[in-house]
């Protein structure tokens, strides 16, 4: 049976956890495309900290890979910070089952 990996990107990614880490505008993704899904936050709204720009409402979604108008799970969180670390535990979690 051949295994279905897609060819990869060339360039170099931010990568956490030994994963590719991208930002374009106001979306992150983070995963590897060759697992069945990858963790996806969406900036929905900002806040001025400091004199600069953050994120504020972050919506937070676990979608298949290979399909992702096919959403796993979804919520949302108010902060980059909590709303990445929830993603990361949903992700865990929707990669270990079955």
């Amino acid at each position: 049976m051949a295994q279905d990996a897609r060819p990869l990107v060339e360039g170099k990614f931010l990568e956490y956890l030994d994963k590719p880490l991208v930002r374009e505008g106001d979306t992150i993704c983070y995963g590897d495309l060759n697992e069945k899904c990858i963790l996806i936050l969406e900036i929905m709204s900002y806040k001025e900290v400091g004199g600069k720009q953050v994120p504020k409402n972050i919506l937070i979604q676990v979608v298949d890979s290979k399909d992702q108008n096919k959403i796993l799970k979804q919520g949302s969180k108010e902060g980059l910070y909590d709303a990445f670390g929830l993603g990361l535990v949903w992700l865990d979690l929707a990669l270990k089952a079955k």
